[in-house]
């Protein structure tokens, strides 16, 4: 029986650099998979060719359900259950947050009018903790935590069955992080199934049910969080060889 996601064989290289070489990973449905990695180790590309945004793979595949997505164009493995995030808060500033995601809810798959629409985007937003009081202010006027909020919302507006979440707890204060915990946890409560990049350890290992390392390009450690953090080679890949 294979996994409910899984990319097998997958690399992406810019000139002689290999920024993601030959990744095989599978995860549960309705499980976290944590990606950590030092800085340059391939992780937001990882993200960037199983989504095709901005670019696709060289080689390899990634399937869900058994049905290799890399073989839709990007706006349909979106629409056919894959959605994700960004490291920065990307929003449309001068749009007010439920705008935002009406963006998305107007392009999903499922045709509806402007009313369901509406419907599917406060949805949306509730799902994603955002206060319902600040529907209508300006993106751009709102703090990094809340842009964040919106940006989650316009991917669980496009009811994911994999949800890629990049760094959400960057740039956030220790309040911020524990409610971006308790967020993560929630969709998976609701059945989600996550692929989580972090690089603020404990969070990733407090939810994370597997830890997957990678490191220039390449896997080097996966497996349950604590045993993956006290490895050799994660503990090099972080801190370099001891002299």
């Amino acid at each position: 029986m294979s996994a409910f996601f899984e990319v097998q064989g997958l690399s992406k290289s810019f000139g002689g650099i290999h920024a993601v070489k030959n990744l095989s990973l599978t995860v549960d449905e309705g499980k976290i998979l944590g990606i950590a990695g030092p800085n340059g180790s391939g992780k937001s590309t990882f993200f960037n060719i199983v989504t095709k945004v901005p670019f696709g793979a060289d080689k390899g595949t990634a399937l869900l359900q058994g049905r290799n997505i890399l073989t839709m164009k990007p706006h349909e493995i979106a629409r056919n259950g894959v959605a994700r995030t960004f490291q920065r808060e990307n929003v449309f500033a001068s749009l007010s947050a439920i705008d935002n995601v009406l963006v998305t809810t107007e392009n999903a798959r499922t045709a509806r009018g402007f009313t369901d629409n509406v419907k599917a985007a406060e949805e949306a937003l509730e799902l994603a903790d955002f206060p319902a009081t600040l529907h209508n202010t300006p993106a751009g006027a709102l703090p990094v935590f809340l842009r964040k909020l919106v940006m989650i919302a316009s991917a669980l507006a496009l009811k994911p069955k994999v949800l890629l979440l990049d760094e959400p707890a960057s740039s956030l204060t220790p309040h911020e992080i524990a409610r971006i915990q308790s967020l993560i946890l929630k969709l998976k409560g609701a059945g989600m199934t996550i692929l989580l990049i972090e690089h603020v350890l404990p969070l990733l290992t407090a939810v994370s049910d597997r830890l997957a390392v990678l490191n220039q390009g390449e896997l080097i450690a996966n497996g349950l969080p604590d045993e993956v953090i006290a490895n050799p080679l994660v503990v090099e890949a972080y801190l370099g060889k001891k002299q």
